[in-house]
């Protein structure tokens, strides 16, 4: 358990809602892409819409990242 409170901390150890966002993302785009690969092509979800979840994913983790560094030291 204190791995995924440790993932999903940030570094003043809070729950940061970026890399909550940004990880269900992932796991929402490997659901989809695992399920179709077991399905027909007409089931499929739209490519932009694969895309958005894709960037939006990117873009929150990516985000949590640059705070990291860019923090104010006190």
């Amino acid at each position: 358990m204190g791995f995924w409170k440790e993932l999903v901390s940030d570094e003043t150890e809070r729950v940061s809602s970026k890399r909550v966002a940004g990880l269900l993302c992932v796991v929402a785009l490997v659901a989809s892409l695992v399920a179709n690969t077991f399905s027909h092509e007409s089931v499929k979800p739209s490519d932009i819409l694969v895309e958005s979840v894709a960037l939006f994913a990117f873009g929150a983790l990516g985000l949590t990242s640059i705070d990291k560094f860019t923090k104010n030291k006190q």
